[in-house]
């Protein structure tokens, strides 16, 4: 899905209430895209890791408008799901970075006047 707004509107189609009960989750997830505008900034929030990232910001469980408990962690599995078809591990993303030289090398020792 290509905005925050379509994936809310599946969560209320999924567990009823209204779109803004759920769309600061999934602007939350898309946040990263302020940051670098590609698809791989999905890498932070959409895998299992950033999961329980999200659920760590928001809490295990939100109530929805209707007085509806929703848990977090499946508003963002969700989230994942729609937009890879599974969940990815960080691992999945990070696998995939080109290791580059400057990712290798040693910290130059700090001066003593610092």
């Amino acid at each position: 899905m290509a905005h925050s707004y379509f994936h809310a509107k599946s969560s209320q189609k999924t567990w009823g209430g209204k779109i803004e009960d759920y769309l600061p989750i999934h602007q939350k997830m898309d946040s990263t895209k302020s940051a670098f505008a590609e698809f791989s900034h999905r890498a932070i929030f959409h895998s299992a890791f950033g999961v329980f990232l999200i659920e760590d910001i928001f809490g295990q469980i939100i109530k929805n408008s209707d007085g509806k408990e929703v848990p977090v962690r499946a508003i963002a599995e969700q989230h994942c799901l729609e937009d890879h078809g599974f969940i990815p591990t960080l691992q999945d993303w990070l696998s995939k970075i080109p290791k580059e030289d400057w990712m290798f090398k040693k910290a130059k020792k700090l001066s003593k006047t610092l």
